[in-house]
């Protein structure tokens, strides 16, 4: 016979679901109101008509220049945005309950030394990827290097066996993200090349300058794909929580789901650096801070993460690119003053409450 939910049980789902509602609201808005500020401002309700326009719906008084600004600048950056936000929350949720490390974020696994000694190759040495220049270039060598960096830690994580320890996977993970680092200091030292110093310290903080439409489309899909799968793996997550002992006589396949989880997290983290670059503290941050508020258990820690994440993500960069004028400020450094505040003001919290 089922038993009635505990008043702390209670009480987190209503907290969850007041969460969750206001975050959709928050998203919502952000959207509209994000893509109308810049150089030139843009009303929330010509925002909305240009978009409903784009749409299909007849709507009268759209500006040329406010669709230009709105449709093919803006509007492609702020999705680019939520996306980017959205999975690396996520990752950083997974990894941190697969790896029981309260410091886990989506490049655990040495993710960004390994894109970023793809995209060093490109700025600094010139590399050529396949015939691509530019942006694509760049953002390809970034993915493979990622991948090669991926591929390297879980070389060195597997056991005999087959699995994938915890520990072991983080101290890999480490390693070669130490290696990546000294390969990137030695190639722009040894350049001389005061500009491509620049460009990478800019890189390797992070920028959705460069998103457009395409862009945009792949990484709103590789998030909405990996939420969906991430989510239906809550219940997995959950027993995790308890040790792999526990875990397993729950029924979960221990060396499969984490290798599933491990890599997915790592190819999610891969393609979102590939296209705006290492950007942290999202991943590492917002999970804790939604888990303070509405619980650990991961059917609500997940989704409330993704949104959360979203909603972060979209103000960040709005304030990266309109806070300064004329000058686009690192979206890094942005995440950092906006989410260190008030994850400090909840761990106060947190510790006063016990």
């Amino acid at each position: 016979m089922l038993q009635p939910a505990s008043a702390p049980a209670r009480t987190r789902r209503g907290t969850g679901l007041l969460v969750g509602g206001t975050l959709v609201v928050a998203l919502a808005v952000s959207l509209v109101v994000a893509v109308g500020i810049g150089s030139v401002h843009v009303p929330a309700g010509d925002v909305v008509d240009v978009v409903l326009r784009r749409l299909g719906v007849p709507v009268d008084g759209v500006g040329v220049v406010d669709d230009k600004i709105v449709w093919q600048l803006r509007m492609p950056r702020v999705l680019g945005a939520a996306a980017t936000g959205a999975g690396l929350a996520l990752a950083g949720a997974v990894l941190q309950s697969l790896t029981r490390n309260d410091l886990a974020d989506p490049y655990l696994l040495g993710i960004s030394g390994g894109a970023t000694v793809g995209a060093v190759s490109v700025i600094v040495l010139g590399v050529s990827v396949g015939g691509l220049v530019g942006g694509a270039a760049l953002g390809t060598a970034a993915f493979l290097g990622a991948l090669v960096a991926l591929a390297l830690v879980l070389t060195l994580a597997t056991g005999r066996t087959g699995d994938l320890p915890p520990a072991r996977t983080v101290l890999a993970g480490v390693a070669i993200g130490q290696i990546c680092a000294a390969y990137t200091s030695f190639a722009v030292m040894m350049s001389g090349d005061h500009d491509a110093a620049r460009r990478v310290l800019s890189w390797t903080m992070g920028s959705l300058a460069g998103l457009r439409w395409h862009s945009a489309t792949v990484l709103l899909v590789v998030a909405l794909v990996a939420l969906v799968g991430i989510v239906a793996c809550a219940a997995d997550l959950d027993a995790f929580a308890f040790g792999d002992a526990s875990a397993a006589s729950l029924g979960v396949s221990i060396r499969r789901t984490r290798w599933v989880l491990l890599v997915g997290t790592a190819l999610l983290t891969a393609c979102l650096v590939a296209y705006t670059g290492a950007i942290g503290f999202v991943g590492l941050v917002v999970p804790h801070v939604v888990r303070l508020v509405c619980g650990p258990l991961h059917r609500r820690l997940l989704p409330l993460s993704a949104l959360a994440g979203a909603v972060l993500m979209i103000w960040a960069d709005t304030a990266a690119r309109s806070l300064v004028e004329g000058q686009e400020i690192p979206i890094g450094v942005v995440t950092a003053v906006l989410g260190a505040p008030l994850f400090a003001y909840l761990l106060r919290r947190e510790s006063r409450s016990r």
